[in-house]
């Protein structure tokens, strides 16, 4: 008989794998390799391999790029976000494993698909101003929110302690695939991606349509009841792990009495997702 432990631990690695990957697409967990573009012991591998991290990250990154009305624009226009919004969160996480973990010769084939979608997304915004996202500059915009949001919030419920020679060389790392998506200028240290995001400030603004996605994300249904709970928490540890003017311009307050108990709870979920991935990677 199955011990009550190992259930649980397969009930729970099951349902957080469904939402990484696409059942019905016949998708499976991307295994790691040594010929990957990022070799054993790399900082990325390390940062990129924590579930709970990974989800808080990965939404505080989305609140922060669609402050860039071409960000959202790109995302309003030309995507099923709306629609589907866990297909979206799931193709994107899919590309970080391949690109962090998978061989390299399929990371380039993601990398090249990717590119190719974005040749297609442009359009115009409201003020008449182009914007297309295969734009160097834009793309650097996506990438440093997603870069800085992902390494904060390890520090934060992974590796407290991280030195900032680790945290540079994990901008190193990234500007890897930043690169090859065609984005520049791409930071390779903590410092340069400061500078970049601080250059970014004057062209960030929030509508009704920041808010309006701004609420599907925050709000959007949990895969499962039993994911719900854990879902809810995710969310509140990504909003806290905004920089204090992004959550000013979303409007978004935090209690400070609440910062605890957000910190306690996403912490208790990181452990017990540890304790059930691990041996799977």
């Amino acid at each position: 008989m199955e011990r009550p432990s190992h259930m649980l631990r397969r009930l729970l690695v099951g349902q957080v794998r469904g939402v990484f990957h696409d059942s019905a697409k016949g998708e499976k967990p991307v295994k790691a390799s040594d010929l990957a573009l990022y070799p054993p012991g790399s900082v990325i591998r390390r940062v990129h391999g924590d579930v709970t991290s990974m989800m808080i990250g990965g939404v505080s990154a989305l609140l922060m790029q669609m402050l860039h009305p071409a960000a959202l624009a790109g995302i309003w226009d030309h995507s099923s976000f709306r629609d589907d919004m866990l297909g979206r969160l799931q193709r994107t996480a899919r590309f970080i494993a391949v690109t962090t973990y998978a061989e390299r010769a399929e990371a380039e084939a993601a990398i090249a698909r990717v590119r190719q979608v974005h040749e297609h997304v442009r359009g115009t915004l409201d003020g008449g101003a182009a914007y297309a996202a295969n734009d160097p500059w834009l793309l650097a915009w996506v990438h440093i929110c997603e870069a800085m949001s992902f390494l904060d919030a390890w520090i934060a419920y992974g590796e407290p302690f991280m030195t900032l020679a680790e945290q540079d060389r994990y901008f190193a790392e990234t500007a890897l695939v930043a690169r090859a998506l065609g984005a520049d200028p791409v930071p390779e240290s903590r410092a340069q991606a400061v500078v970049l995001m601080a250059r970014f400030r004057d062209e960030l603004a929030v509508t009704e349509r920041t808010r309006e996605v701004a609420r599907r994300v925050l709000h959007q249904p949990a895969p499962s009841i039993a994911l719900a709970p854990a879902q809810a928490m995710m969310m509140q540890a990504s909003v806290a792990l905004l920089p204090g003017w992004a959550r000013r311009m979303h409007g978004f307050s935090v209690p400070v009495m609440a910062w605890p108990l957000v910190r306690v709870g996403a912490f208790a979920l990181a452990g017990t997702m540890r304790w059930a991935f691990r041996g799977k990677r």
